[in-house]
């Protein structure tokens, strides 16, 4: 049981990294940039599930909040949790906790993982509207057209790609018993 655990502790490291990676991968936009990032936390939620996908978030984020380089443009540190783009990435956490929930609740398909990262890919733009609105000082029509309308399209690719290869990996990764279906808790 302990290996197991440490396993599944690896795994959610490795998915923090690779969120790191994924968010150097930048389109800059006006006021905020398409990334990589919400890609790497579908993916990361739809093999790890709720409990380690959320912890492998929490690890990116808190290794951002010391002033690791892990955010977009090779950013970290508090200045960016508390500025415009903050509420996105306070979001990651509660988009793999309900898009990993989404899928532990009903099956690891892809229609469902689909289902569970469009719903994620709105948690991550509702906490990002709302901080860019309190941070900015906008109005919630312009907090909207800044943060969220500029990112739908690319969001629901974004989703799919998630759904599909997400559901992929795990499925090889169960397949060579290198993921197990049933996760030992955290404790």
């Amino acid at each position: 049981m302990k290996r197991d655990r440490l396993k599944w502790f690896i795994l959610s490291a490795i998915f923090a990294a690779i969120t790191a990676v994924f968010s150097q991968i930048t389109i800059p936009l006006p006021l905020i940039p398409i990334t990589g990032q919400t890609l790497a936390v579908g993916l990361t939620a739809t093999i790890l599930g709720s409990r380690y996908g959320t912890l492998a978030m929490l690890l990116y984020v808190l290794l951002g909040a010391i002033g690791l380089p892990v955010f977009s443009g090779a950013s970290g540190g508090l200045q960016i949790l508390v500025g415009k783009t903050g509420g996105y990435i306070f979001g990651f956490i509660f988009t793999a906790l309900i898009t990993g929930w989404i899928l532990e609740k009903t099956r690891f398909t892809f229609v469902n993982a689909l289902v569970a990262n469009l719903v994620g890919m709105v948690v991550t733009l509702a906490f990002g509207v709302m901080q860019l609105k309190y941070v900015l000082a906008i109005p919630w029509d312009k907090a909207l057209e800044f943060g969220a309308y500029p990112f739908l399209v690319v969001g629901v690719v974004k989703a799919a790609l998630a759904a599909y290869v997400g559901i992929k990996v795990r499925e090889r990764l169960v397949s060579t018993r290198l993921l197990s279906v049933e996760k030992p808790s955290l404790q």
